[in-house]
């Protein structure tokens, strides 16, 4: 049975998708600010969470919920950061909505965590050049690119998939 595709914005993840429920998915992140830096996001593409339906809404946050609980298990962690740049002003660089997820220890930016919220928004700055750069790639030849944020390097799909395919051990059948 074939797995309909994913967007994010007008980019196809379907390949870095680990979770998926009615309306929303969880993908692995390209640039991770941490291990573990995931979205979840809606699978119909509006630019902020004003425009989802009530279901949508609903179907998110429950998805924040299930995805956050497996990501602090799999990756050990004691808390979570759950981040939404709802709109340009809030430092959203791509207009689709969507969640980062980053699994949290104590010792984070050498435990100074507060410093997680420059890095989101450092993060989200390059996010659109780096998945065009991405897809670019993916459509001619699998190399890595070479993009330096924070020292950062984005990641192969073929890495973004071997963590997705891990990842999806931690749901159960009814998600």
């Amino acid at each position: 049975m074939s797995m309909a595709q994913l967007f994010f914005y007008k980019f196809d993840v379907t390949r870095q998708a680990f979770f998926r429920s009615r309306h929303s998915f969880g993908l692995v992140n390209l640039k991770p600010i941490v291990p573990g830096h995931v979205l979840v996001v809606p699978k119909r593409v509006v630019p902020r969470l004003s425009d989802l339906t009530p279901e949508e809404i609903s179907d998110l946050f429950g998805s924040i919920q299930k995805v956050g609980l497996a990501i602090e298990r799999a990756y050990s962690a004691q808390s979570l950061t759950v981040a939404c740049q709802d709109g340009p002003a809030a430092g959203q660089s791509v207009p689709h909505v969507h969640v980062h997820i980053l699994p949290r220890k104590w010792e984070d930016f050498g435990g100074h965590n507060d410093r997680v919220y420059p890095a989101i928004d450092e993060n989200e700055t390059a996010l659109p050049e780096d998945l065009v750069k991405a897809h670019k790639l993916r459509q001619t030849k699998p190399q890595e690119l070479h993009i330096d944020n924070e020292g950062r390097e984005p990641r192969s799909i073929e890495e973004m998939e071997k963590e997705a395919s891990w990842l999806t051990s931690f749901f159960s059948d009814e998600s």
